[in-house]
């Protein structure tokens, strides 16, 4: 019988941030392609990369990212009816995307065969999140495998803590900007972020800190490759139209007028004319044969040249001649109307459309009962802001299923609640649960932006007391060489055949997010800049007309919105407000008001019936409500004794009322004046250590000689 005769491995490390950086490869996981182990801190996450012996019949790169979250990571047993782990959640999803988008363009064009990278978060410490090692796992799995790809890339987050730049924070730190970039050695990739209206200027400054910062993963990623990695199978991309007939084919098509069929301002009508253009091309260069039948291999390779052919005039009239294919400049944004209020019942909503592109905005107002519970591995939160973003199939005119929530979905959601929660009042004064929703009911590009825009206006109509407005716009880039152009509020033509789409949210007076995906390698930090200043113009137009059509937050709440009351007691007093067995509180919601009570003594009621709430925050007010020196109340006399009567002035609370100072003059016997159960009016002469108070009738005052403090009783 053999020993032991486990693999060591290669291990290669660098330092991060402060913190090392450890990738593994040679011991876990050896029979798929390319797999690695990544460790930063106490969080572990392995990534393996495979593709299929064959390609597959298709137009596009089949590739696949999954992000498996393992409770185990964390030490807990799933919470499920199963026991186990389930579907993606949003989290996952998002992180999936994460990884997804920056390797995706390196891929070689026309790869088609299937390619899926499996990231398993194995161990989890709660402050090096998961999500960030995601991209440089896959990409050193991919570099490792066997599989052809153009990397490798490297991610890192950057916050902005007390004016300095924070390479990868750690989850508990505040932070005025959370910015993740991914890159290759010459340039950056892609971008997400969340910000605090940040600069356009700081922004710059914290892409090119993190690009500086990645270099050292890239390298020790070429040094593995060098070292452990496979030798990249040859492949054959699908067979295209022989250069001299692409050639000829664009000819015609400049002759027969494509210039002036893609200028066509509506998108139906451009899709038409293009269409039947395309027809009678593929007729002129694939004519039927003898016997009647047509190459349909032939047209099938025809008919993707004439996608070549007006990909190559789209770009070439942005670059030669400014032109778009709406008759815009590259600066200019579409028209826009604005109309808010639009449901009669919702508790906020406006319809925000830009060009051919409209999003319904919706809001609704809930309780905290309503807060979403989130199970990030282990770290449970309440999530009081929710964002929801539903692209049907009629906003392009298709007929599709509807299937759920897609990736594409969760991911825009995402991008739009990052944009508007900046702006958001705080918890403590407006506790209420917000949740919008952006139906798209129109698309022609920049629908996720227009969420932004429709949000924000839905909240304002609902009467949430945002900080600013915020607005959103989708930028685009042509590039060929060392040309490049910009493109302001692009459509989903330019969004198909440009290089870059790139969308940013944000104040008058900063940045609150921004998410970049590219089809080229890579972007250098002046082009960047150049978005992000053409972006502000854009966005400063946007919020001014925004701000024509709805100035500031409704003054007061639709009536169906429900009311929220929040008040501070005495922790001590909780119990009291409870009662035995909750029957006090029970008393309380039979007005029509939810309550919560917060171990702080932090009280919120929620009604629809205003008047429902006020009696409820008076009920437990007088419940809770403490003796004051000086104050005046009128009291009901429960005990009378031979040296005075005792006054309840509060609930469960009384006070004395000494026989002295019960009128002028000898009073004989407290009945004399007082009777049980008689409504008097008692102000609160003091109260000693030990919260024993002492009453004198106020009308009195100045008329009697003051006595002594309250003797024992």
């Amino acid at each position: 019988m053999e020993g032991n005769t486990q693999p060591q491995g290669k291990r290669y490390s660098v330092d991060v941030g402060g913190r090392t950086l450890t990738i593994e490869t040679g011991k876990y996981a050896k029979q798929v392609s390319g797999s690695v182990w990544v460790r930063y801190g106490g969080t572990v996450v392995m990534a393996t990369a495979q593709a299929s012996e064959a390609p597959i019949q298709a137009d596009f790169l089949p590739l696949t990212v999954e992000f498996e979250e393992r409770h185990y990571a964390v030490g807990r047993i799933p919470g499920s009816f199963m026991r186990r782990e389930g579907r993606p959640g949003e989290k996952a999803i998002l992180s999936a995307r994460l990884t997804d988008r920056p390797i995706r363009p390196l891929f070689p064009k026309g790869f088609r065969h299937e390619v899926q990278v499996i990231l398993t978060v194995l161990s989890a410490d709660q402050e090096n999140t998961p999500d960030i090692l995601g991209p440089i796992a896959a990409s050193a799995a991919l570099m490792l495998s066997d599989i052809p790809w153009e990397g490798p890339i490297a991610a890192v987050r950057v916050g902005l803590k007390e004016g300095r730049l924070v390479l990868n924070p750690t989850a508990q730190e505040e932070s005025q900007l959370d910015l993740v970039v991914a890159g290759s050695k010459e340039a950056i990739i892609m971008v997400e972020a969340a910000a605090q209206e940040v600069s356009e200027e700081r922004l710059v400054e914290a892409l090119e800190f993190a690009h500086q910062s990645m270099q050292p993963i890239l390298e020790i990623q070429e040094q593995m490759r060098a070292e452990e990695g496979k030798e990249k199978f040859a492949f054959t991309p699908p067979a295209k139209l022989e250069a001299e007939t692409q050639a000829a084919l664009y000819q015609r098509a400049i002759e027969k007028g494509l210039s002036q069929v893609l200028q066509t301002a509506a998108k139906g009508e451009r899709s038409k004319a293009l269409e039947a253009f395309a027809e009678a091309l593929l007729q002129e260069f694939v004519p039927p044969q003898e016997d009647g039948t047509v190459d349909l291999e032939r047209r099938r390779l025809v008919a993707e040249g004439f996608d070549e052919v007006v990909k190559q005039e789209l770009r070439r009239l942005v670059l030669e001649e400014s032109k778009r294919a709406d008759g815009r400049t590259p600066t200019q944004v579409r028209p826009i109307w604005i109309e808010p209020d639009v449901l009669p019942r919702a508790h906020g909503s406006a319809i925000f459309t830009r060009g051919e592109t409209q999003v319904l905005g919706v809001v609704t107002l809930g309780t905290g009962r309503d807060a979403q519970l989130v199970d990030d591995l282990g770290l449970e939160t309440e999530e009081p802001f929710l964002v929801h973003y539903n692209f049907p199939p009629y906003a392009t005119g298709e007929v599709r299923r509807l299937r759920g929530v897609s990736r594409r979905e969760v991911g825009h959601g995402n991008l739009a609640k990052r944009g508007l929660r900046a702006v958001l009042p705080s918890r403590e004064d407006f506790p209420y649960t917000i949740r919008v929703v952006g139906d798209v009911l129109e698309s022609n590009g920049s629908s996720s932006m227009a969420t932004v825009c429709a949000g924000c206006l839905a909240l304002l109509d609902a009467g949430v007391p945002l900080k600013k407005h915020v607005a959103g716009v989708a930028m685009g880039l042509v590039k060929e060489g060392e040309r490049a152009v910009v493109l302001t509020d692009i459509l989903g033509l330019e969004d198909a055949l440009g290089d870059m789409d790139f969308k940013v949210t944000g104040t008058r007076d900063g940045i609150t997010a921004l998410q970049m995906d590219i089809k080229i390698k890579g972007l250098t930090p002046d082009v960047m800049r150049a978005a992000l200043l053409q972006a502000r113009e854009a966005r400063l137009h946007i919020l001014g007309l925004m701000e024509a059509a709805l100035p500031t937050h409704r003054a007061e709440m639709k009536p169906h919105v429900p009311r929220i009351l929040t008040l501070k007691v005495n922790p001590e007093k909780i119990g009291g407000i409870i009662g035995p067995g909750g029957k006090n509180i029970r008393q309380l919601e039979e007005l029509g008001v939810e309550i919560d009570i917060e171990p702080d003594g932090t009280i919120r009621l929620y009604s629809a019936n205003a008047a429902a709430a006020e009696e409820a925050k008076a009920r437990i007010l007088s419940q809770t409500a403490e003796a004051r020196v000086g104050e005046i109340y009128e009291g009901t006399v429960t005990r009378i004794t031979n040296f005075g009567a005792f006054v309840e002035i509060l609930p469960g609370k009384d006070g004395l009322l000494h026989i002295s100072q019960l009128a002028q003059g000898r009073v004989a016997k407290v009945e004399d004046v007082l009777k049980l159960g008689q409504k008097i009016k008692v102000k609160v002469n003091q109260i000693d250590e030990q919260g024993r108070v002492d009453l004198i009738r106020p009308e009195l005052e100045g008329l009697i000689a003051p006595r002594k403090p309250p003797a024992k009783r």
